[in-house]
Parts: C-alpha cells; sequence; structure tokens
C-alpha cells in the first residue's frame, strides 16, 4: 500500500533529531517518483561531508534539483505524479539572511511556490527556539526569522509533525496509519 500524503506537510525538529530521515521515509512511502529540492551549500568540509551523508542515506531513485535561493521553478514545474521533499527551510532561509535579501519577499515567494505547487512537498525545517538567546545580533535576527517562517509554514500546511529522538509527533492534522 502507498502513503498518501497532503498537499504541504511540515516536518520540524531539532538539530540532529531525525527530521530529514523521517521526512524522506514519508516521501518515500508515497511510492511516487521523488524530487529532492536541496538548499544546502557546501562552503566547508564539514557541510560536504554532511551532504555526502545525506546523499548515501536516500540512495538511487531521488531527482535532485539544486536551490539554494530560488526554490520556486522547481516548485511550480514538478510533475503532479512526484513527490517533492525541500530540505530545508532552515538552509534556504540562512542562504537567503547572508545573502542580504529582503527576507518578508522571499518567504513570500516561498509561500506563493509552495501554494502553486501540484505536488505534495514535505518541507523539513529547523526549530531553534527552544534554546538558550543567542548572544549576538545576528544570530538572534536569524532565530526570530526561523520562528516567524515556521509559523508561517505551520499554517499553510495540512499535516504538521515535529521529530524529537527520531519519533515523530503529529502537531497538526493527522498521519496515515501507514506512515512510517
Amino acid at each position: 500500500m502507498v502513503l498518501s500524503l497532503p498537499p504541504l506537510t511540515l516536518v520540524l525538529g531539532g538539530a540532529a533529531s531525525g527530521k530529514s530521515d523521517y521526512a524522506e521515509r514519508l516521501a518515500a512511502a508515497t511510492g511516487r517518483p521523488m524530487l529532492y529540492v536541496a538548499t544546502a551549500q557546501a562552503h566547508d568540509g564539514e557541510m560536504s561531508a554532511k551532504i555526502a551523508r545525506h546523499q548515501a542515506r536516500r540512495g538511487a531513485g531521488w531527482r535532485t534539483v539544486e536551490a539554494p535561493l530560488d526554490a520556486t521553478p522547481a516548485l511550480t514545474t514538478a510533475d503532479s505524479a512526484e513527490v517533492i521533499l525541500f530540505d530545508c527551510a532552515t538552509m534556504w532561509l540562512s542562504n537567503h539572511l547572508l545573502s542580504g535579501a529582503f527576507l518578508p519577499d522571499a518567504e513570500t515567494g516561498l509561500i506563493a511556490a509552495l501554494s502553486n505547487c501540484t505536488a505534495p512537498v514535505v518541507i523539513v525545517s529547523n526549530e531553534v527556539g527552544a534554546g538558550i538567546v543567542p548572544d549576538n545580533a545576528l544570530a538572534r535576527q536569524f532565530r526570530q526569522a526561523q520562528g516567524e517562517l515556521n509559523q508561517r509554514l505551520a499554517q499553510r500546511a495540512d499535516l504538521v509533525v515535529t521529530v524529537m529522538a527520531g519519533l515523530p509527533m503529529t502537531l497538526k492534522g493527522q498521519l496515515p496509519d501507514d506512515a512510517p
């Protein structure tokens, strides 16, 4: 049996919580052709290694589109028969913040692209507001912007799942009975 996902699923979690792995399993369980919209950029060896680990874990069967800043073409031209994994909104936001982009416009564009996408989308994002208050202005700006983006995504999403210690917990909507 194949899993049926709603138009937009948001998978949240802290760093190393298992959110990407869980999102990958959700997408794979649909039985649809899989499109991976990658937002990370390998600026150093540590990030290169992380990207390689994610690629190895996913294995074959994924079509990948690199979209560190503009995911609109990938989202709006995807085949409706596909399932899209957008991994992740946190890296996408970081890229925009560091590029000096006007965040409200970038976020509005992302939300519009998600709304116009004809394939189901699973979007991964970090929950960054549960920790300590950062000690510098850029980190505080990022934390605030990430929290606001997560709220906008959660409002738009039909299904919101948080992952903690590899365990999914539904915050909004209902996971299908046969969900991984």
